[in-house]
């Protein structure tokens, strides 16, 4: 039976899209079959990370459309077996996405043997977002360490856990995941952003990843590849990290601590 786990958050421009791709492609690499998708209807960001922009001819609103099939719509990643994306559409409405269209997606998907089903919420509390989380087994719910995108992290909590299926049926609510990206210890220590303490004291689920902030979430982006596959990043590493916590394994979290001057930055303050 398919894991079914909305990637959220309450801010856009915290990472959302950029850890989709990051761990539904970790996901895949150990070897579950996994599919992410796209839920920004009308905007569609998750193709160009993943770089299978061109590739796009059918997409999440034609199969719920029945313009195209699934098998149609999917799109098989080229570098990593086992993974595939499910585009959104750029010229729809986000009330393109129906209930019941979104519910017989997530089933067929279940009955083609994925192990893993991503969704890539948009930003907010509007309809798509909604709708990314409401069939929803499990969240990771995405912040960066400012107050106003914890607070909006917050709002979102309380959404996951009144108006999502598990809620409306009265079963075990969506297990929280906690994921804090764009960190700086040295922003930190200057007083200038959140620290993890500070960040686990407001929203008050488990940690399951810290995301350094690195110019190799920029380069992969820009080169339409996710991160995770960049091992020698400290971003790449932190999110092989993020997929192991996920699959239950303990690991330690790494680049929390502001590193050391030598010398030499320390006489001339770089």
């Amino acid at each position: 039976m398919a894991r079914i786990i909305v990637v959220t958050s309450g801010k856009g421009g915290v990472g959302k899209t950029t850890s989709s791709a990051a761990i539904s492609t970790g996901l895949a690499k150990l070897g579950h079959k996994t599919v992410v998708i796209d839920f920004d209807i009308g905007l569609r960001n998750l193709d160009l990370i993943m770089g299978c922009e061109r590739r796009v001819v059918y997409d999440f609103v034609n199969v719920i459309n029945g313009d195209a099939n699934l098998t149609q719509a999917l799109i098989r990643d080229k570098r990593v077996e086992q993974l595939y994306i499910l585009p959104a559409s750029q010229t729809r409405d986000k009330d393109a996405l129906t209930r019941e269209g979104v519910e017989k997606i997530i089933k067929d998907l279940g009955d083609m043997g994925f192990d893993y089903i991503i969704c890539d919420s948009p930003a907010g509390i509007e309809s798509g977002a909604l709708m990314a989380l409401y069939f929803a087994d499990e969240a990771i719910v995405t912040t960066n360490p400012e107050v106003s995108s914890v607070r909006d992290s917050d709002r979102i909590l309380g959404i996951l856990s009144s108006k999502s299926r598990r809620a409306e049926q009265g079963k075990e609510p969506i297990k929280e995941h906690l994921l804090l990206t764009r960190y700086s210890p040295e922003r930190v220590s200057r007083g200038e952003m959140l620290s993890v303490e500070d960040v686990q004291e407001i929203l008050a689920i488990p940690l399951l990843g810290v995301i350094p902030e690195s110019q190799a979430v920029l380069k992969a982006s820009n080169a339409g590849e996710p991160v995770i596959l960049d091992s020698d990043s400290d971003a790449g590493q932190c999110y092989a990290d993020t997929v192991a916590r996920l699959l239950g394994e303990d690991r330690e979290f790494r680049f929390l601590e502001e590193g050391k001057k030598g010398f030499f930055s320390r006489l001339f303050g770089s």
